[in-house]
């Protein structure tokens, strides 16, 4: 049996079991599943695990799974093999769409996948971190979804797990809760407020975070804002020479300093120190890295542009070009 026809038996079995997990979700029974699991004795962590792992693949809740895993193993441990299932299931997605199923993930995800793309190659794992702690994207999906990009499989995985952990915690403990207070547990009431508190924070996390976004970065309207009204401001280009000085074009007003020579010219920004800072290039990753060394470095205001130069020239704002490389290439081609 040759590779591709494996693959394609291997897609129809998932397939299958998506439409089928779809198809039935409104009758599975958590309790039923409770009792299923709990008369499996010592193999009910694995069995567990396996069912959460095969639902996300399956595009099955993964909310009334993690509820059901803080019924059945309690806070601490129904948080491990939560983490566990979801992130496992996450990953088998992720290697399934990158893989084998490019095309009908492209087509699941539809108009996502584009700025799923922009974002990674903007932020990299930041971006998916973003994602786990901010649902803009239906969990399974997103799993499939981010098989589509860039990024690592290593990143990724790592990402999920870290940032997965305050939902999986708080999930777990309000399913622990039910149970305790469905059969009388002591300290009820104390329990309660603690998963009211847990909750709170994971509903806080999100709006801290895109505030906090907000705060470090403006849109390219903006920036037009500050140099139609002259602000006082030092705008820093960390593209390469080789871009900043060719016919892509540049904002007058800017200073270029590549990210790469950023560190050896720190000195001579000192005195403009106090002074509203707003880097751009023409992706986010190099303008944030660029933000986070002056920030360490002790400059308070600093900024980037979202997008940056490709924004910008989206927009049609004023550009000054330098024409020599059309020159160059213009001769080159005469010789």
């Amino acid at each position: 049996m040759n590779i591709n026809l494996k693959r394609f038996i291997l897609f129809v079995i998932i397939l299958t079991g998506a439409g089928l997990g779809v198809f039935y979700r409104e009758q599975i029974n958590p309790a039923e599943i409770q009792t299923w699991i709990e008369n499996t004795g010592s193999a009910a962590p694995v069995l567990f695990i396996s069912i959460y792992i095969l639902s996300t693949v399956v595009f099955l809740p993964g909310s009334l799974l993690t509820l059901l895993g803080g019924a059945l193993f309690g806070p601490v441990w129904g948080t491990l093999y939560n983490l566990a299932g979801a992130t496992t299931g996450a990953m088998i997605s992720f290697l399934i769409s990158r893989y084998l199923a490019s095309n009908w993930v492209a087509k699941k995800a539809a108009g996502r996948t584009k700025q799923l793309i922009k974002g990674v190659e903007n932020e990299g794992w930041r971006f998916v971190a973003f994602t786990r702690l901010v649902p803009i994207f239906p969990f399974n999906i997103l799993n499939y979804a981010l098989g589509l990009t860039k990024i690592s499989f290593l990143q990724y995985s790592i990402a999920s797990f870290i940032f997965m952990f305050p939902g999986a915690l708080a999930y777990t403990y309000i399913g622990y809760i039910g149970k305790e207070a469905a059969t009388g547990g002591e300290d009820i009431i104390k329990k309660i407020m603690l998963a009211i508190a847990l909750f709170s924070i994971v509903i806080f996390i999100p709006r801290l975070i895109k505030k906090i976004r907000k705060k470090n970065s403006l849109s390219t309207k903006e920036l037009k804002s500050y140099i139609d009204n002259k602000e006082d401001m030092l705008l820093l280009d960390v593209r390469e020479p080789d871009d900043f000085n060719s016919h892509k074009g540049h904002i007058e007003q800017a200073r270029s300093l590549p990210l790469e020579e950023l560190q050896q010219h720190i000195a001579e920004l000192e005195t403009d120190k106090s002074k509203h800072i707003i880097i751009i290039c023409d992706k986010d990753k190099r303008s944030t890295q660029a933000a986070k060394i002056l920030s360490d470095l002790g400059f308070k205001n600093v900024q980037t542009v979202h997008m940056g130069m490709t924004d910008w020239n989206k927009h049609n704002y004023p550009l000054k070009k330098c024409l020599k490389p059309l020159m160059e290439i213009y001769k080159n081609q005469h010789a």
